[in-house]
């Protein structure tokens, strides 16, 4: 399997030990971004990945593709020409503080790439699957447009298409709502990650409300609907997320295929080093469960382990192997000492 992505890669500037931004003189600088960091997660799993972008011709920009070339992803696609390169500062929660993030990708060469700047035919030649997330189309109207070239390109070659909605409401500033964007997107679409609340603004999936109905049955509804509107689609994921605090969450997904709903075991994450890129992370072992396992079953509880492991690592990507996400899925979440 040959498995490719489009967005942007950021530096991230994060503030040290859950200070907050206003008491920070200092920031860990890491690179990472939704779409790059599930390439780095399948890269690890052993599926050759390639990553396409814009960056500037700087330092930074460089600075940026090393992060990924590190990890064996082909970068060769990716644009290179102007001067900035996006980036978001990331306040640490703890306890009962949540984290915030804050963004600086206004007019970053991202944002401004055209489409005649990627020959998609060539970067598709003897792919299998390509992944996209609903951050790039609310980058920019420009993004959004090359991102729907894209797309089509890989229908017509046949590639299988993944994408995960991502709401993003504090990038979404160009003047057009996302659900008169998002919805032509999905026609292209195979397999979707979302959330009720995402499927709600980006897709126009309204659902009557249920007096005292569990999350997850709200889910499946969500999902089942989704699927009706789109036809093209073959498999909906929601993930589940029980937040007793900043520092500790439970974990869990369900999946609908159009015939029945699986779902996987909930996952403790007592002690939460950083859930930046969990998400990115369940979706790099969807990716690869759909590819490698006869069940949907052994899929979705790989997929959430592969997220719970993230959760243990600093910075954005998800540097674990198949061996190490089995182990805990075998483990049923228990983290014995590997001796």
């Amino acid at each position: 399997m040959k498995f490719v992505t489009f967005g942007e890669i950021m530096m991230r500037l994060a503030t040290l030990e859950s200070y907050r931004f206003t008491q920070s003189e200092r920031f860990e600088v890491t690179y990472g971004g939704s779409e790059a960091n599930v390439a780095v997660s399948l890269q690890n799993f052993g599926i050759e990945s390639k990553f396409v972008s814009k960056v500037p011709d700087s330092d930074l920009g460089s600075a940026a593709l090393m992060a990924l070339r590190k990890y064996g992803i082909d970068v060769n696609d990716t644009v290179i020409g102007g001067d900035k390169l996006g980036t978001y500062f990331l306040e640490v929660g703890n306890n009962c503080r949540a984290s915030k993030v804050v963004y600086d990708r206004a007019h970053s060469e991202f944002s401004k790439l055209s489409v005649n700047e990627i020959n998609w035919d060539e970067v598709f030649e003897g792919a299998d699957w390509f992944h996209w997330t609903g951050i790039t189309p609310a980058v920019s109207a420009a993004a959004a447009e090359v991102l729907k070239m894209a797309l089509i390109v890989a229908k017509q070659k046949g590639l299988t298409v993944s994408c995960d909605l991502n709401l993003r409401g504090k990038l979404w500033k160009y003047g057009v709502d996302a659900n008169k964007v998002m919805p032509e997107l999905m026609e292209y679409t195979d397999v979707v990650l979302s959330s009720v609340e995402a499927a709600d603004i980006m897709l126009d999936i309204k659902l009557d409300t249920v007096e005292n109905e569990d999350y997850t049955d709200t889910a499946l509804r969500s999902m089942q609907a989704l699927m009706n509107k789109y036809k093209n689609i073959k498999k909906v994921v929601t993930g589940i997320r029980h937040s007793i605090s900043a520092s500790h969450n439970n974990i869990g997904a369900i999946m609908w295929d159009g015939k029945e709903s699986f779902d996987t075991k909930i996952l403790e994450i007592p002690h939460i080093i950083d859930r930046v890129g969990g998400g990115d992370s369940f979706m790099g072992g969807l990716i690869y469960g759909l590819n490698n396992f006869d069940d949907n079953n052994t899929t979705l509880a790989f997929a959430n382990s592969a997220a719970c492991l993230k959760h243990s690592i600093r910075g954005d990507f998800n540097v674990v192997t198949v061996d190490e996400v089995m182990k805990l899925v075998n483990s049923g979440g228990s983290a014995k000492v590997d001796r």
